[in-house]
């Protein structure tokens, strides 16, 4: 996954989830925030980012934050590339090989899915999740309390009791992570549900991403302590 028109800026602060205010070019700038979670590790005062700016001219915030530095370690704050990223990945045969079929946004009974995939004589529903949220090289999910997340790990475990298989994939945003683990400490529901579908048969992977403010990809599979 690539993206164009990217340029550096400092971060100043963030007034509510979805913008922020930042240094471009001597100027300071409001910019769309493309991640609602809380960051707040992340995006502090003087923190070096990367912006990408918008191709539509009409649009009421020029840039979308896209990456920050934390320290030494480049971060992806894109909520939005996990999935197009897993896209790529499969379509590039990075999970399953001879896929058949690969369809984003699977509807399933009263559940949407981010992919469903065909191979062979294999059905499988894939729910996609970022994570930016990392201390130490380990990385945790969620930053913040997520109903909407344990509402799509309970639904994963109902397919497998109709014949298809069920993955949730933990899209690290960043490199250099070394084990991933639900964050109990923000949201213990969401840590107790994924490890009783883990334990159902639900297979639950996490794979950190090589990442450049121009780019991210997929990288190496990652332990996951449950």
């Amino acid at each position: 996954m690539r993206y164009e028109r990217i340029r550096p800026a400092v971060f100043l602060s963030r007034p509510n989830r979805f913008i922020a205010h930042i240094l471009l070019d001597g100027r300071e700038e409001i910019c769309h925030v493309k991640n609602t979670g809380r960051c707040r590790e992340l995006l502090t005062a003087g923190a070096k980012i990367f912006v990408q700016e918008a191709d539509n001219p009409s649009r009421k915030t020029k840039y979308d934050l896209i990456a920050v530095y934390k320290k030494d370690l480049l971060i992806n704050m894109d909520s939005q590339v996990p999935n197009k990223a897993v896209q790529e990945w499969l379509q590039s045969g990075g999970l399953f090989e001879d896929i058949e079929l690969i369809k984003p946004e699977s509807k399933y009974k009263n559940s949407r899915f981010d992919f469903y995939v065909e191979t062979g004589a294999r059905k499988i529903y894939l729910e996609v999740k970022g994570v930016t949220l990392e201390e130490g090289g380990l990385v945790r999910f969620p930053d913040a309390p997520t109903e909407r997340g344990v509402k799509h790990l309970k639904e994963l475990s109902e397919c497998l009791q109709e014949g298809y298989e069920a993955y949730v994939i933990f899209v690290v945003q960043m490199a250099d992570a070394l084990l991933f683990t639900a964050n109990e400490r923000t949201h213990r529901e969401f840590a107790q549900v994924l490890r009783q579908v883990w334990e159902q048969g639900v297979q639950v992977l996490a794979f950190q991403c090589a990442v450049t403010p121009e780019s991210i990809a997929i990288g190496q599979r990652l332990p996951v302590l449950l």
